[in-house]
């Protein structure tokens, strides 16, 4: 059917399905550490950033304010994280308490596994030729 033919070629569905796909694949090596990995993804923009407003976090990790916030909050209510108020008080910061810190740290060779494995599978130059041209998706459409 001509239905049928939109789904299996329509791009949205095939990055859908690889994404669904390589998050499970993360989430599956990262069992020992506690976190799946869109927690570890959470956890490293913060760090990378240091303490950050919630805005700037949003669009490193390119989530809209809602959805960022309420990931935000189960992290919040874990221990992995500190949202404060800054300066000016209309302002949220988020940092990653020392909880976080050790989970992270506890995290990333887990996370570094996943990674060679997944690069191994594709081999280097395909694997380096996907993130650009993911790059360049986001770039499209930011």
């Amino acid at each position: 059917s001509k239905g049928g033919q939109v789904t299996w070629q329509c791009a949205c569905f095939n990055f859908r399905k690889a994404a669904r796909a390589v998050t499970r694949y993360y989430d599956d090596m990262l069992v020992p550490s506690g976190l799946k990995a869109t927690q570890l993804t959470m956890l490293g923009a913060i760090s990378k950033l240091g303490t950050a407003q919630i805005s700037e976090l949003a669009s490193l990790v390119a989530l809209d304010k809602t959805t960022l916030t309420r990931n935000l909050k189960l992290l919040q209510s874990d221990g992995l994280i500190a949202i404060t108020t800054g300066a000016d008080r209309r302002v949220r910061v988020v940092g990653l308490t020392r909880t976080g810190t050790d989970t992270l740290e506890r995290a990333l060779p887990l996370w570094r596994e996943a990674q060679q494995r997944m690069v191994e599978h594709m081999g280097e130059v395909r694997w380096r030729r996907l993130v650009a041209d993911l790059a360049e998706l986001n770039a499209i459409f930011p």
